[in-house]
């Protein structure tokens, strides 16, 4: 558990589901993450244990003053390198809790975790180039811009992407501390 201001970063379990579909039927949410929205709550239960239950460094965004789950961070291996030392950051939030800062309060939370606790050298990260909300949280934490990656991702929906790509290391996490 990651505990910060606003925030309580923790497992997801089971009883997360209802929470989780609630945020993920919304169209905005999945498109802009790669994702097609949840249809039905048993949808969401099966990507439920595919992808968040018993996953390392994996977590549900939980607003300490109402107590609920409204998002989800990460880190996962970066396939996109060859550096066991690295991570991939992905994250979501429900629409409701846009433009609030949560979610730069909890990446400034995850790159702490993730250089300090797990001991990990660099974390990459990407969005869709008309991701704007996503560029601006991305930015705002202090990564560095790598480059225009053209056609990156073939979306749910049949729809070429291309996305931006940024990292941070350790060494410049620990500098934007100072």
């Amino acid at each position: 558990m990651i505990e910060t201001e606003r925030l309580i970063l923790r497992s997801i379990t089971k009883r997360d589901a209802a929470d989780i579909f609630e945020y993920s039927k919304e169209p905005e949410v999945g498109e802009n993450a790669g994702w097609k929205p949840h249809e039905t709550i048993e949808e969401t239960k099966e990507i439920l244990d595919v992808v968040f239950l018993e996953k390392e460094d994996i977590f549900g965004l939980v607003e300490k003053e109402s107590g609920k789950l409204f998002g989800t961070i990460g880190l996962v291996p970066d396939v996109t390198r060859e550096n066991e030392g690295s991570r991939m950051l992905g994250y979501a939030i429900g629409k409701n809790f846009w433009g609030k800062g949560y979610m730069t309060e909890a990446v400034g939370a995850i790159l702490s975790y993730a250089f300090h606790e797990k001991g990990y050298d660099l974390i990459s990260v990407s969005h869709y180039t008309d991701n704007l909300r996503s560029q601006r949280v991305i930015e705002k934490c202090g990564f560095q811009f790598e480059g225009v990656q053209r056609q990156s991702e073939l979306r749910y929906d049949g729809d070429m992407k291309d996305k931006r790509w940024y990292s941070m290391t350790k060494d410049e996490f620990c500098r934007n501390l100072k």
